[in-house]
């Protein structure tokens, strides 16, 4: 139900006017990636425990099987997928962005390291939208979220407690950690 209202209100209704006005800004559509994949984790995990399967045939009483969680699993690992080329690309076009969140500390500079984690995201996307090695994407797509969240997002919150930017940021970080890693549980072997 609440990835229902979060589909319809958040992202149709809230982002939809956004994305009518502002649909040539990448932006948007990385905003509404990020809105999406919040929902797509939480079809999976109801999908995965649902017991939408089967389907009873009128004339004879049988239940046949359908597989829709299956589907409807797979249609929001394929949509997670498309999430993730989203962000890979948004790190290209908002390097401008991407790159001062990374520490100066780390080697070899700030704006390789944004690069490559485009790179890794786009990577992490393609793998799981075709199927080749896409559980160990989503894990690693998971260890680098969350080691943004640490790298990047945490020491801008420890510096600045006060910006409500900074406590979004980290909050939407560890969302998305959290659905990275329902999406590679989903991609579990049968």
């Amino acid at each position: 139900a609440l990835s229902g209202y979060y589909l319809v209100f958040v992202i149709l209704l809230m982002n939809g006017r956004q994305l009518l006005t502002n649909y040539a800004s990448y932006g948007i559509y990385e905003n509404i990636s990020m809105q999406l994949a919040l929902a797509l984790s939480g079809t999976i995990v109801y999908a995965t425990g649902a017991r939408i399967n089967f389907q009873i045939n009128e004339k004879s009483g049988a239940r046949i099987s359908t597989k829709t969680s299956a589907r409807i699993i797979r249609l929001a690992q394929l949509a997670f997928g498309v999430c993730a080329l989203i962000w890979g690309g948004a790190h290209f076009v908002y390097m401008n962005f991407t790159a001062p969140m990374v520490p100066k500390w780390l080697p070899p500079g700030q704006v390789f390291w944004g690069y490559l984690t485009g790179v890794c995201f786009i990577a992490a996307g393609i793998s799981i939208l075709s199927g080749v090695k896409a559980r160990l994407a989503a894990i690693l797509l998971t260890v680098m979220i969350a080691l943004l969240g640490l790298l990047a997002n945490g020491p801008m919150l420890v510096a600045n407690t006060a910006s409500h930017f900074n406590w979004t940021e980290s909050a939407l970080n560890l969302a998305l950690i959290g659905v990275a890693w329902v999406v590679a549980d989903s991609l579990t072997k049968k």
